[in-house]
């Protein structure tokens, strides 16, 4: 056989054996999902397997521990500690989104056990991180929602804690300037890209709006919670900007992408 027809027959084995491999589930050689062993866990949200690559769960953020200059924010050492006893020493799935590496070089990933509890629910269902969205990786972000929505409920873990409790607009003081809050409350006055909410002024960044189907069709006295980092802006006024539709709670509707 010429090396021509040897090429050939390869080609032709390979095509045969596609439908096979399509259903062949974690086996499959055109698979997304992996399977990886955990060497170490780092904090809530973050680990690294025994290749040498460090994990980053998707979607999602655990509090800090504390690292470097950065002191351990509220329930940063039980959310480590809650990672540590789900996936220390196991072999896990990891299955992906759009985007599969951060900024950091950290994998970017849901996190499956073998049982098929996804890892990165039950940390938020048990008031241990909260949702975290960046576009395009929005796949699962419904499903997280419904999951922090129901510990924020029952006020379990980070949400009984007045770090991360709900903040009325009202009671933004500059002691929350630079924290991550969910803030809730009536619109004063919507235009576009940008409200008031108390005393917060909302935005939508130029470079977040095509995650956007169109600009926020909002109206005045109707009661939002909005999720994101408080800033202050050039002129001393508390801000806050919108990454992703789903940092947008409407209290009259159900969860709106």
């Amino acid at each position: 056989m010429s090396p021509l027809q040897s090429k050939s027959s390869a080609i032709l084995l390979l095509l045969l054996l596609l439908p096979w491999a399509a259903n062949a589930g974690t086996l499959s050689v055109i698979s997304t999902d992996r399977w990886v062993h955990v060497v170490r866990v780092y904090d809530g949200d973050t680990f690294r397997t025994t290749r040498g690559e460090r994990v980053r769960l998707l979607g999602i953020n655990a509090p800090e521990v504390a690292h470097n200059r950065q002191r351990e924010q509220v329930m940063g050492h039980e959310a480590s500690i809650r990672l540590q006893q789900l996936i220390s020493g196991k072999t896990v799935r990891l299955s992906f989104d759009k985007v599969r590496q951060d900024d950091y070089g950290r994998t970017l990933a849901h996190v499956y056990l073998r049982d098929n509890r996804w890892v990165n629910a039950q940390l938020v269902r048990e008031g241990l991180a909260h949702v975290y969205t960046f576009e395009p990786n929005h796949s699962r972000t419904k499903a997280l929602l419904v999951a922090e929505k129901q510990a924020r409920a029952a006020q379990i873990g980070i949400w009984s804690t007045d770090h991360f409790r709900v903040l009325a607009a009202g009671k933004v003081t500059a002691r929350h300037i630079g924290q991550f809050r969910l803030i809730t409350g009536p619109i004063e006055q919507s235009s576009g890209w940008s409200f008031q909410l108390g005393r917060l002024h909302i935005s939508v960044p130029k470079k977040y709006r095509q995650w956007f189907k169109h600009p926020l069709q909002l109206t005045p006295g109707q009661t939002i919670t909005v999720r994101g980092v408080i800033r202050v802006s050039r002129t001393g006024n508390y801000s806050l900007a919108l990454h992703s539709p789903f940092d947008v709670e409407y209290s009259d509707r159900s969860i709106q992408p």
